[in-house]
């Protein structure tokens, strides 16, 4: 048996993980792969932080392409090789024409739910302008997705299965800037990096609104270190890159900033 309550110690997503937990506990006494649900980026980074410590299995992410940030992981034990074509995924289309009824990745996920399925049954959603969107989900709920999900907001639309080969997924824009700062307390970093005041920043911190490496963060005066990953709801991604000291010692720091 894993050490369930040293492993669980501290972790935010305690219920998500505990059923990891159980998960990677059967891979061992069967000696098969077992894969999860699709799993939140913070879920992924307690989950893949906590694996880390252990000897007898190891887990692999994949949730259809390279970017993708709701993604299920396959768990086996350590002597068994794990690849991404052992994480069962499919994508369906969600056709219609959203033009004079333009709707979001809201819309679209809101109505996936309406049909009856949980969240960790899906995985990203690319929404395609007028065109609809695509999303990628188990692959055993493909037919019924196909039967039940037949409407989005006013827009009537046909959802059906596609090659990943037709998957359209959109490059992250990226800004790369340098700032020069007195500290490297996340206030000072990230409203630098967003673009936003140094107050505003920090009340967004002691909002639980940012996470570091998908960790809530709540103090303003939290050190980041090159490497971090600093990302705000709604606001996008900030990538702490080299860090260097100048002659009047303050930090210039490289930011490149995801949207």
């Amino acid at each position: 048996m894993l050490p369930r309550d040293e492993l669980l110690k501290q972790v935010e997503n305690r219920q998500t993980l505990a059923r990891v937990i159980d998960q990677a506990e059967q891979a061992i006494r069967t000696w098969e792969v077992v894969v999860t649900d699709f799993l939140s980026p913070p879920e992924l980074a307690e989950a893949q932080t906590i694996f880390q410590r252990l000897t007898d299995v190891h887990l692999l992410a994949w949730g259809g392409y390279p970017q993708a940030e709701r993604q299920r992981l396959a768990i086996a034990r350590t002597d068994f090789p794990l690849e991404t074509t052992q994480v069962p995924l499919a994508v369906i289309n969600m056709a219609g024409n959203f033009l004079f009824d333009p709707a979001t990745h809201r819309d679209f996920l809101g109505a996936m739910l309406g049909t009856g399925l949980v969240r960790d049954k899906v995985g990203d959603i690319l929404v395609l302008g007028e065109r609809g969107a695509q999303a990628i989900v188990v692959p055993e709920l493909v037919e019924f997705l196909a039967t039940n999900l037949t409407q989005v907001r006013s827009v009537p639309i046909k959802t059906q299965q596609i090659e990943f080969s037709q998957l359209k997924v959109r490059e992250p824009k990226k800004k790369e800037m340098t700032t020069v700062e007195a500290s490297l307390r996340l206030d000072a970093v990230a409203s630098a990096g967003f673009g936003m005041s140094r107050s505003k920043m920090a009340d967004m911190i002691d909002a639980g609104d940012v996470r570091v490496n998908w960790k809530a963060i709540t103090q303003a005066s939290y050190a980041l270190k090159s490497g971090d990953l600093v990302a705000i709801r709604g606001k996008g991604r900030l990538q702490i890159g080299e860090i260097g000291v100048t002659k009047k010692q303050r930090y210039r720091i490289d930011l490149t900033r995801f949207v």
